[in-house]
């Protein structure tokens, strides 16, 4: 029989919350308003079925206001712990939801274990300690060699979205650990060739990969995006190589260490608006079962019922003041502790709610993490709507706040796939969406330009199926966006039709070519560079596997479309005129100057604003400085060639043209033809890019 170390305890301190070591023990602590009694668990391991010390607090010696704490000499760094906590269970009444006889994951663990975890045993009531979570006791310490987050300027960005575990997992990617963050910076290379300038990590925060519907469960299928954050302290331990030595921190803090060496920035994609405990039947994990009634949205008069903003069961109650604390303070500590330089907020205008539901103009946590002194380098991105109908791009609440514009993704997709009448709102979103912007006196760089993301799907399927295909999801393909604004040429999906697989390559690449001529930040989708697909699936959010995977062997057998996006991206750079924190005028800068931006039909100086018909438009941006030339694009979404009169700046060199096969597609400068003739025989369908 094994014996164990019974460790001695001292009342120990309220703050920090958490488990802290300081070499000579450890000091726990936790919050709960309303617990009446309180026991730390201690484990040898993380699959241990049983603890091996229980410590009861008593209420006059381990609490202070709301937290309950214990310091435990001699507990080594590398120890397992949770919590139980007993109280009201008045669901109906009170809201309180505890259960003495329930396991507790600390919320501000730095290291989980999932190992045990059974969802199904956490959702009824009742002891479920052999299948509980654990959290880790770590030591934080880290030698960053001098490394701090990164100061690349907003207008500057180019964000690329990608799922850590995804981006690698796949037989073909040629890495040490695939879909783990140091499978990821094994990448990195790549990345650097592409010429990104920052990653968004879809959720690394440690998630519940067993939230899902029963029906997709019964597939085998899992929750494999992680928008179901349950600790939101830890990074995911399926991300980790050895996440049962604790090495989480360490092992996410290389990735950033590594990524910033080579140049680019980390932004997070966080999911603050709901958890993994879902609605009344989903599990106790650990907000449930210390302080139901102060983290989520209850209805008021039947309080076990949860308000469900998010279509995921249950909404946190972002602007009580607690909650808020907890959210401004985990944010400062990724920033703080692991470097990271910026944050995607998932569904953010839950956070605009307030404590009854009603959105708020000056919402209490907004405006907490815009004016916090650790977020002031902070790159802070909104999703700016929510499932319950809130919708606000273009106001949400706070200055410093990008947003996703979805004006711009739509109207991106109905003009490339050849709807009319829409020339005078594509300029606009063009020049960085200034009807959305301009009059809260915000910039460009508030609007986040994409036209693909991980929702939905991906653009090579945007161009290959008019319909979701998401049968494979387990829910009778009803889930997942039905207005795709997507076309697939007349055939659905794979084809063998060259003249339809010419179309689909075409539109992709015109996509590109609009994002990346775009004033404002643009964000592309991982794997839209190679045309990876999902085969119809536009909500690939349970499929861990090759569906979602990226297939590295389409680097070489879509290499004319990876050279295209580079160069593109090459493109933007070497024009600061596509990258202005301030909004065009089309007017002069000064006596004698050119104005920023010129427009153009088919002839110049005459945009087709008023013809419904017309679907042809020009542009020339004037170079903001010395060391750049002028650019002129032109954008033919009629099914005809078109031949586009060019303005008098002398010679023009062809950069771009769509409506060219690779490689004459793009051209570098030093490589580019001289066009000398006045007109540009624009092919039907094609985006164009001239440099002087």
């Amino acid at each position: 029989m094994t014996h164990y170390t019974t460790y001695t305890t001292k009342p120990g301190v309220r703050y920090p919350l958490g488990a802290k070591p300081d070499g000579d023990g450890v000091n726990f602590s936790i919050f709960s308003r309303h617990a009446t009694h309180v026991e730390l668990l201690l484990f040898s391991a993380a699959d241990s079925a049983e603890p091996f010390q229980v410590i009861p607090l008593q209420p006059d010696v381990h609490r202070t206001f709301f937290a309950w704490h214990v310091y435990v000499e001699a507990l080594p760094v590398g120890s397992w712990y949770a919590w139980r906590m007993d109280g009201d269970n008045d669901t109906r009444r009170s809201g309180l939801r505890f259960d003495a006889d329930k396991t507790l994951l600390d919320p501000w663990a730095r290291a989980i274990s999932h190992k045990l975890w059974n969802r199904q045993t956490a959702s009824r009531p009742g002891d479920n300690g052999q299948t509980s979570m654990r959290a880790m006791v770590v030591d934080e310490r880290y030698d960053w060699e001098g490394d701090t987050p990164l100061t690349i300027p907003n207008e500057n960005a180019v964000i690329y979205e990608l799922h850590v575990g995804g981006f690698t997992r796949h037989k073909s990617s040629g890495v040490s650990n695939p879909g783990t963050f140091g499978a990821l910076a094994e990448k990195i290379p790549y990345l650097q060739e592409l010429g990104i300038t920052h990653v968004e990590l879809m959720p690394v925060m440690a998630f519940d990969e067993q939230d899902v519907p029963p029906a997709t469960a019964s597939l085998g299928l899992k929750n494999y995006w992680g928008y179901s954050t349950h600790s939101f302290f830890s990074p995911h331990p399926g991300y980790c190589i050895t996440p049962e030595q604790g090495t989480h921190l360490q092992e996410f803090r290389d990735l950033v260490k590594a990524l910033h060496r080579a140049g680019m920035g980390v932004i997070l994609d966080v999911v603050f608006n709901h958890t993994a405990e879902g609605g009344t039947g989903g599990p106790t994990i650990n907000f449930k079962g210390m302080g139901n009634n102060i983290f989520y949205h209850l209805d008021a008069k039947d309080k076990s019922v949860y308000r469900d903003y998010t279509g995921c069961g249950n909404t946190v109650n972002c602007n009580h003041p607690i909650v808020a604390n907890f959210i401004i303070s985990c944010l400062e500590y990724w920033v703080r502790e692991m470097h990271v330089d910026g944050f995607r907020f998932d569904l953010a205008s839950v956070l605009a709610r307030g404590e009854k539901g009603e959105p708020l103009h000056d919402a209490p946590v907004l405006w907490g993490i815009e004016l916090s002194d650790h977020l002031s380098a902070t790159r802070l991105i909104a999703e700016a709507w929510d499932a319950a109908g809130l919708y606000q791009v273009g106001s949400f609440p706070g200055y410093r706040w990008a947003e996703w514009n979805g004006r711009y993704r739509d109207v991106i997709r109905r003009a490339i796939r050849g709807e009319k009448g829409l020339l005078a709102e594509l300029a606009t979103r063009l020049s960085g969406s200034s009807d959305l912007y301009q009059p809260q006196h915000r910039l460009p760089i508030n609007s986040i330009n994409f036209v693909t993301c991980h929702d939905g799907f991906t653009l090579y399927d945007l161009f290959s199926y008019a319909q979701k295909h998401n049968e494979a999801n387990g829910e009778g393909n009803r889930d997942g966006h039905n207005d795709n604004l997507s076309t697939n040429f007349g055939i659905e999906g794979e084809t063998d039709n060259a003249e339809i697989l010419t179309l689909r390559t075409q539109h992709a690449k015109n996509t590109i070519a609009l994002l990346l001529l775009s004033q404002g930040v643009p964000m592309l989708l991982a794997g839209d560079e190679i045309l990876h697909t999902q085969r119809g699936n536009n909500n690939g959010y349970c499929q861990d596997n090759e569906l979602t995977w990226i297939d590295w062997s389409l680097v070489e057998r879509n290499a004319h479309m990876l050279r295209f996006v580079q160069h593109m991206i090459a493109l933007r750079k070497r024009h600061p005129s596509l990258m202005r924190r301030r909004f065009l005028t089309g007017t002069p800068a000064y006596e004698g100057a050119e104005p920023d931006i010129s427009w153009h039909g088919i002839d110049l100086d005459t945009p087709q604003w008023n013809d419904p018909d017309a679907r042809v438009l020009a542009f020339t941006l004037t170079a903001s400085s010395d060391e750049e030339t002028d650019l002129h694009v032109i954008v033919n979404f009629s099914d005809r060639k078109v031949s586009m009169n060019l303005p008098h700046k002398g010679d023009w060199h062809l950069a771009i043209d769509t409506g060219l096969v690779s490689p004459q597609d793009s051209t570098a400068p030093g490589r580019q033809i001289a066009v000398t003739e006045p007109t540009y025989p624009a092919r039907a369908r094609s985006v164009v890019v001239l440099e002087q």
